[in-house]
């Protein structure tokens, strides 16, 4: 039951100083005023993937790469940049397990997108998961810990359970986008149980960072192949260009 949650969320948020999570300043909001503006003025970003444009891809709102190799995944939306303001606050959640960066990044991304992406029409949210290892090493999953926290249509369902993802030891930090794609080949499944529910269903997928794309496109893949007609990636922080 959420509700006392929310009651003692709502009496911190009124009376006691919090700090925002990009400068660091003391006010009322997780996020102040111009660091708001700041993620608002985001530029011009691919429709398919998210990407900032370049000049000579503006007239077809798609990035060079996703017109020489169409990927899975049919929308991107992103909160910000990688290297941007939120990058602090996701490596305090993600490395120093600092849950609390969490709700801070969940009513941000409600202040600056949740009103904008109310109208996509979409019937789950999945969350990008973490092998059975990696979640009992960190003992949260951080693109879950955000999702669970964001507001989206009432008639979308979230649920954590039904992608699911097969350890692999290596990291791919610093990996060419080859070499990603590789590496990533049949390391998502879809939970058997799961698979009619999702027939012909519309699929958001959301993860805490994007930066090649191949994960999140190899996602699609194992989506789509299991009957998904479609599916739009959500996500905090995107790389500016693939690495």
């Amino acid at each position: 039951m959420r509700f006392p949650e929310n009651i003692f969320q709502t009496i911190c948020e009124q009376l006691l100083p919090t700090a925002c999570i990009a400068c660091g300043e003391f006010q009322k909001s997780s996020l102040c005023d111009r660091c708001l503006n700041q993620l608002r003025d985001g530029g011009l970003l691919s429709y398919q993937c998210g990407i900032a444009l370049q000049a000579t891809e503006i007239a077809k709102q798609h990035c060079a790469q996703c017109q020489i190799s169409q990927p899975y995944f049919d929308e991107t939306y992103c909160l910000d940049r990688y290297d941007g303001l939120l990058q602090t606050p996701l490596h305090e959640l993600k490395y120093q397990k600092r849950i609390a960066f969490a709700n801070a990044l969940g009513r941000t991304w409600n202040l600056l997108l949740s009103k904008e992406l109310e109208a996509i029409s979409a019937d789950y949210l999945l969350p990008v998961p973490l092998s059975i290892e990696k979640l009992a090493q960190r003992g949260f999953n951080q693109s879950w810990e955000i999702a669970k926290r964001i507001r989206c249509g009432g008639y979308i369902q979230k649920s954590p359970y039904m992608l699911q993802r097969h350890h692999y030891a290596e990291h791919q930090a610093g990996s060419t986008l080859s070499n990603r794609q590789l590496a990533i080949q049949g390391m998502f499944y879809l939970e058997e149980r799961y698979i009619k529910q999702l027939t012909n269903k519309t699929v958001i997928v959301f993860d805490d960072v994007m930066t090649s794309g191949a994960t999140l496109n190899e996602i699609a893949r194992v989506l789509k192949d299991n009957g998904v007609s479609r599916v739009i990636n959500w996500v905090v922080l995107r790389a500016a260009r693939p690495i």
